[in-house]
């Protein structure tokens, strides 16, 4: 049987001692000053200690395993064999905050005269664009409205209902994302067309990315 248990490294605990409420099974107390794990045997595994800690100075690791084997010879006693092994525990994943800001992002269904498009730093994306780069999120999203699509896969011009976004709202900037591939050149020419058709000056740039994720100049 493998357990979940906190390790503390006292090189980095601050003793601040707040580790020591959080946890509710009583396993933990300070010791000279630094946290220390007492009863690794009441240890919970759920590392609420670790939500609490400013100093990164715990981690869970997983130790192991205790077997007893009964004899079934007459007159002999239990043997137990003991396995003895730690290792450390997968880290916990940090959640990556996501930057959508407004549902629908498909082209095709949003409404030209939606509120969030007013005073909006505008991103038109290829569909296929925050899948091949893997910080789309942080880099391109953040504090902009996105719409996209695929002009190949949609079979349509996008051009016509990205005019009357520009033109029914205060749009203060356009990105064009699109991909590396040829057919990703409708995105691009829609939004040319829309910007040209407009009636309105308006800052924006292209934004393309090769098919191994990489933002090219």
């Amino acid at each position: 049987m493998v357990k979940k248990i906190v390790k503390i490294d006292e090189n980095k605990c601050c003793g601040c001692g707040l580790c020591v409420p959080a946890c509710h099974e009583g396993a933990i107390a300070l010791v000279n000053g630094k946290a220390k794990l007492l009863h690794d045997d009441y240890c919970d595994g759920l590392g609420n200690c670790l939500l609490v800690c400013p100093a990164g100075a715990i981690s869970l690791q997983e130790m192991a395993v205790v077997e007893t084997l009964a004899c079934a010879c007459p007159g002999t006693h239990a043997k137990q064999i003991t396995h003895e092994c730690t290792r450390e525990a997968a880290p916990a994943r940090t959640p990556v905050p996501a930057h959508l800001n407004q549902w629908p992002v498909q082209i095709k269904l949003v409404a030209p005269n939606a509120k969030y498009f007013n005073n909006a730093d505008l991103l038109i994306a290829a569909d296929c664009t925050a899948f091949a780069y893997g910080n789309f999120h942080a880099d391109y999203m953040k504090k902009k409205i996105t719409i996209i699509g695929c002009p190949k896969l949609d079979n349509e011009d996008y051009s016509h209902k990205l005019a009357s976004i520009l033109k029914m709202n205060e749009i203060k900037s356009v990105t064009a994302a699109r991909m590396e591939v040829p057919c990703c050149a409708g995105i691009e020419n829609a939004v040319k067309n829309a910007l040209q058709n407009c009636g309105k000056i308006i800052p924006w740039q292209v934004v393309t990315v090769s098919t191994d994720g990489k933002i090219l100049e």
